[in-house]
């Protein structure tokens, strides 16, 4: 019988949108874990100095491509890719712009297939793991979200084939949490902002979700974790 009495080492982690928001949580939970993060974002000026970070649009692929091999190089391997890097365009369809409906898919759902496939090459050597970020609105939909439902079924089928796929080689995870308390909702219209009273969950309490699906063994997967709140209205 296979038995660890230690957690599995956090390694070299590469986040997208690790500047900010879950992404930024994910980064210091992995360094206060003893890991390595590797910071990918738009703007990775607030990222602190002790973190490998690079500049790069998710949804830009050669640039992201060159990112993550930046980074392989700086931290000497990969060994998990966490894609925290998502946007948001509400409103019905036929209000919202094609090219600003279209971005969300760009960023959401190809910039998540991208950093894996960047990655990938380096994550099966280590026999890492890949772990992308749903939504709740991965599971149920809602009205003026078509393109972040759409974006989030989305990573929610491609990680499920690629967990099929790479079964045997690697851990893929995918991450369905609620509402978070972070700035994704500050650039919305207020109508589709958070009511005071709406129950959120702390980006640090989902990071360690995060660390705790980063730390299996090689023969143990996590396929998927629902965060939400204790008295989350809508689940299950």
């Amino acid at each position: 019988m296979r038995t660890t009495l230690f957690p599995r080492h956090l390694g070299r982690v590469i986040v997208t949108g690790g500047a900010s928001g879950l992404g930024a949580a994910v980064a210091e939970a992995v360094a206060e874990g003893g890991g390595s993060p590797g910071v990918i974002d738009l703007d990775v000026s607030s990222v602190p100095d002790r973190f490998a970070a690079r500049a790069a649009d998710v949804s830009d692929r050669p640039a992201l491509e060159r990112a993550v091999e930046e980074l392989a190089d700086e931290l000497g391997g990969i060994d998990a890719i966490v894609t925290a890097a998502g946007i948001d365009r509400c409103g019905r369809l036929d209000d919202v712009a094609a090219d600003e409906w279209e971005r969300v898919i760009g960023v959401n759902l190809l910039g998540t297939v991208s950093a894996v496939r960047a990655a990938l090459p380096h994550i099966t050597r280590a026999h890492g793991r890949v772990i992308t970020v749903a939504s709740s609105l991965a599971l149920r939909a809602l009205p003026d979200a078509t393109a972040y439902c759409a974006s989030k079924f989305g990573v929610l089928g491609f990680s499920r084939a690629l967990a099929a796929e790479t079964r045997g080689r690697l851990g893929v995870t995918t991450l369905i949490p609620a509402g978070m308390r972070t700035g994704f909702f500050d650039d919305r219209p207020e109508q589709y902002r958070p009511a005071p009273d709406a129950q959120l969950v702390d980006p640090s309490d989902v990071a360690r979700a995060v660390v705790f699906a980063l730390q299996q063994p090689p023969h143990c997967e996590v396929r998927e974790l629902v965060i939400c709140p204790e008295e989350e209205p809508s689940w299950p």
